[in-house]
């Protein structure tokens, strides 16, 4: 929506505009149709926690112990009480590492997916915003990593060789977030208060390290900066990192992120195949980089992914064939587009040695593009861990819809503020009053700004027109002192800011995925939290569908998904009201 009132009073003769929806809804959510899976096509397991709504759904546990049904209604966020970290498969070491962080109790979300990470299969968590999912992956790896190191020095001696410790990578859309990571991370600390791994970020003023960690975190970007130059560094990380996680996985796998993600999960699969077959023939040998031709070559193209199905058996023939036929052509130095497309159709061939994780608050399914149907076409066999309200209206939330005109929305927007800022906030338990106020764009973002700190209300400004450190020192004064943060949907992914009471869309938002992020600031971990909502008449019949899945428990995504009948609607009212303004013209 557009400020279309004057701004005189506020003293600035020419306020930036807040975005308008200049195409209507014929580019809401375009990219892709998120889907809420309730069914397991073949060769997925699909594992979800306890949906009352959905009937013919069972409930996710190893042990039954992830969700009972003497868990109260109200619970949302905790597994029952008698789940604790041990019953899950975790060490006391690190049991004891959450506990001193403040961690008592695991979430639905972790109790369902420490599990299945800990069996070593590759595993996709797809659950809401604020359900615990970065701990959900953070603390089974950590714990791997923690009884590898530990054996491999009980087990070595002096004359013994030591084994190599293995890598756990995390892979994040942005600096902001690997940082977040490593804190998170790093709040895992032993009896004598250090932390239970070497953690390192990789991006941004962050370099290569010097000494070996045990976890690294990075952007594709600048993980690939580092490893491609340097074939030695690039073969032996490959050989070491043994857990690969995606975090905000559908935004990786989308996008400009795409080409640079299919890229490293080449990589990382390919010293996967290699390994397997030296193992079967010789011990495992230095890989001299001629051994990785195929990555060289740049991501496949859509026309490149396999559409046809066979049989298992008809699979492990045409493997046998097409490795071999490989084999000599890396010999001969030949390799070419399609050789490396035959290699990722002969998936199953080889000994699993890595193991992948992704983690997402939305995942699309719906299309060859999306996250979900390149999961599907990569890692047929892994395990599906689905939250109770991925893409729902979270009970925990109180929504408000505020329609606007021009001559209202300025007042609307500053009401909407004070609203969160009063004594009248919601009871969240948190100790200061936080609120977010999202736009759609950069010149949005600054005009709001403007226009609360010309109504006497102090704010902080986050978004990509910043620099990076006055992005981090207004996240860091948000965090630490409260009060307003205006911001763009740069602020709305996976930045996990505690007792966000109030969310506040000045611009309603253009797409599903940006909706149930902006709104998944607030409501976190078990806690209450309130969204108001300002619309025009432009986007009514959208915020009016919306509102209705949330009443019939519909998923986010129908609304957005009717952008066709909205779209007529609109045309059809202009061409009534063109129509009526033409027979009021002829009678004059």
């Amino acid at each position: 929506m557009i400020l279309h009132r004057s701004v005189s009073a506020f003293r600035f003769s020419r306020a930036k505009l807040l975005s308008q929806f200049r195409h209507s809804f014929s580019s809401i959510f375009s990219d892709a149709s998120l889907c809420s899976v309730s069914s397991s096509p073949a060769g997925f397991r699909f594992l979800w926690l306890k949906q009352p709504r959905l009937r013919h759904v069972r409930a996710f546990g190893t042990s039954g112990e992830g969700s009972g049904s003497s868990r109260s209604e109200n619970d949302t966020f905790f597994a029952e009480e008698r789940v604790s970290w041990t019953s899950l498969g975790l060490s006391e070491k690190v049991a004891r590492a959450l506990t001193g962080a403040g961690i008592e109790r695991p979430s639905l979300v972790q109790a369902a997916c420490i599990p299945s990470i800990l069996s070593g299969k590759d595993v996709v968590i797809a659950a809401e915003t604020g359900s615990g999912k970065t701990h959900g992956y953070l603390v089974p790896l950590i714990d791997k990593l923690c009884r590898a190191n530990d054996d491999s020095g009980n087990t070595s001696s002096g004359k013994e060789l030591t084994p190599p410790r293995k890598i756990f990578l995390v892979l994040c859309p942005n600096i902001m977030l690997c940082e977040q990571v490593v804190r998170m991370a790093n709040s895992l600390r032993n009896d004598s208060g250090e932390p239970l791994l070497g953690v390192v970020t990789v991006g941004g003023q962050q370099g290569w390290p010097v000494k070996r960690p045990d976890i690294i975190v990075s952007t594709p970007a600048a993980l690939l900066n580092n490893i491609n130059p340097e074939k030695q560094r690039r073969l032996e990380f490959l050989r070491d990192v043994k857990y690969v996680v995606f975090d905000e996985a559908d935004m990786l796998l989308c996008g400009g992120f795409q080409n640079q993600i299919i890229r490293l999960i080449d990589m990382l699969r390919f010293d996967e195949k290699l390994l397997s077959r030296t193992k079967k023939s010789t011990p495992e040998r230095a890989m001299d980089s001629n051994d990785y031709p195929l990555l060289d070559v740049d991501s496949l193209a859509e026309e490149d992914l396999p559409t046809e199905s066979i049989s298992e058996g008809e699979e492990d023939s045409r493997d046998e064939a097409v490795i071999d036929d490989l084999t000599g052509k890396i010999e001969a130095g030949s390799v070419q587009r399609k050789d490396r497309r035959d290699w990722w159709i002969a998936r199953k061939f080889y000994e699993r040695s890595k193991q992948y994780v992704f983690v997402a608050a939305t995942l699309p399914v719906n299309g060859k593009k999306t996250a979900g149907s390149v999961l599907k076409l990569k890692f047929p066999e892994a395990n599906w861990v689905t939250g109770n309200y991925l893409h729902y209206h979270n009970p925990r939330m109180e929504q408000r819809w505020v329609e606007v005109s021009a001559d209202t929305q300025v007042d609307a927007l500053i009401d909407a503020v004070n609203q969160g800022s009063g004594s009248e906030m919601l009871d969240n338990g948190a100790d200061v009053s936080r609120t977010m106020v999202f736009a759609n764009t950069v010149e949005a973002a600054e005009a709001v700004a403007k226009i609360l700190s010309t109504a006497g209300i102090k704010c902080y400004c986050y978004h990509k027109g910043s620099s990076f450190s006055d992005r981090e020192k207004a996240l860091n004064d948000f965090q630490e002192k409260g009060g307003i943060l205006v911001c763009t949907d740069a602020a709305a992914r996976g930045i996990d800011i505690p007792n966000v009471s109030h969310v506040i869309q000045a611009d309603f938002a253009s797409s599903a995925v940006d909706f149930l992020h902006r709104i998944g600031r607030t409501a976190r971990a078990g806690k209450s939290g309130l969204v108001t909502s300002l619309y025009t008449e432009s986007n009514r019949d959208l915020v009016d569908a919306v509102r209705q899945a949330a009443k019939l428990g519909q998923p986010v995504e129908t609304a957005f998904s009717r952008k066709r009948g909205f779209r007529n609607k609109i045309k059809k009212r202009r061409s009534l009201s063109n129509s009526s303004s033409v027979e009021q013209s002829v009678r004059a």
